[in-house]
């Protein structure tokens, strides 16, 4: 590892690397590693490109799950592939190992997979209904026989916690109260003081419109968790790999399914493509007939969610981590413009094949 040439992340955040690699690459039987380059789209975790003798390979430090939930996941990958879905399987250690310690830092590596992620728009309609059946066939093959023994059995029914319009009033009020007590404010305190005063606007007009009970509606099972344009790579038109398999968790299917349009064809574009949308859900029909009401369950339950947290901030102010702020205000928009075109959106979820 000492000879290849290795590109630096900005920052301190990940300054172990250049230690860890020497051990990684012993640990992983990688031969002359040519190059280490850091990724820097990535939001929760730190990833690399490594090229070497053997080809080239995706480098993810896990910081985003606890190792043994990596571990786990890491090990569907194999079935997944053998069922004909787009991924790639995780390499193992000497030890017999896919996720690696080095200092109590874990590390998974992949073969890379060329490709290149398409947000919104960029995606044509017959795409967007590709990405829908895409999902429908991840989720029949995580909770198909072959993955059973692979996972273990998980909670049903579902049950998420819904947040009162009190609570997130007082979640808005004490970042503003945190944001008051800075001794100067940047571009960003402003922009989310302007924010939170409009969010507090929206749950005092429409708390009163939250879904009722926490128990969602409609099928459940393992799930993905981050379907998304990044972490869905296209090439020639047809997709060619999905990456970022850290959140496999037992969820409602119509809860993935909503937060991949809405996540895919809106938020950082400020609206919701809703004709996207009915394509995409479309396609997710083709595959897994979730019936339209457990969709419209789902659909208000995800906007009440957006409506209620304030993550970005979160991740701002009480963790000091800047990594998401561009996703913001994009996310601030989207949500007053779903909020006013409820009906609308409801009706895209409700398309059928």
């Amino acid at each position: 590892m000492t000879e290849a040439t290795y590109e630096a992340p900005s920052g301190a955040r990940y300054s172990e690397i250049a230690e860890d690699l020497a051990v990684l690459g012993r640990a992983f039987g990688l031969v002359a590693v040519r190059e280490c380059r850091f990724l820097s789209d990535g939001l929760m975790n730190g990833n690399w490109r490594l090229d070497t003798a053997e080809g080239s390979f995706a480098l993810k430090r896990i910081m985003d799950v606890p190792l043994s939930s990596a571990r786990r996941n890491l090990a569907v990958l194999s079935v997944l592939a053998d069922d004909g879905l787009p991924v790639g399987s995780a390499r193992v250690s000497s030890a017999g190992d896919a996720v690696v310690e080095v200092a109590g830092r874990g590390y998974c590596l992949i073969p890379w997979m060329e490709g290149s992620h398409l947000p919104g728009t960029a995606l044509s309609m017959g795409q967007a209904s590709d990405l829908g059946v895409l999902l429908g066939r991840i989720h029949q093959s995580l909770n198909s026989e072959r993955v059973a023994g692979l996972l273990p059995q998980g909670p049903e029914p579902v049950t998420a916690r819904v947040i009162t319009p009190a609570a997130a009033r007082e979640e808005a009020d004490r970042f503003l109260a945190l944001i008051a007590g800075l001794e100067s404010r940047t571009a960003f305190d402003v922009e989310a003081t302007s924010s939170l005063a409009e969010r507090k606007v929206l749950l005092e007009k429409y708390g009163h419109e939250r879904p009722a009970g926490e128990v969602a509606v409609g099928p459940v099972g393992w799930t993905h968790g981050d379907v998304q344009h990044r972490n869905v790579l296209w090439r020639d038109g047809e997709i060619a790999g999905v990456i970022d398999w850290d959140r496999i968790r037992v969820r409602p299917f119509g809860e993935e399914v909503a937060r991949t349009a809405t996540v895919q064809f809106g938020g950082e574009d400020g609206f919701l493509d809703l004709e996207r949308t009915a394509a995409f859900v479309a396609g997710y029909q083709s595959v897994v007939p979730i019936p339209v009401p457990a969709l419209a369950d789902a659909v208000e339950r995800l906007w009440w969610k957006r409506m209620s947290d304030y993550w970005q901030l979160v991740f701002h102010y009480d963790r000091d981590d800047h990594s998401c702020d561009h996703l913001f205000l994009p996310a601030e928009r989207f949500l007053a413009w779903w909020t006013e075109r409820r009906e609308a959106v409801q009706e895209a979820f409700a398309a059928m094949p």
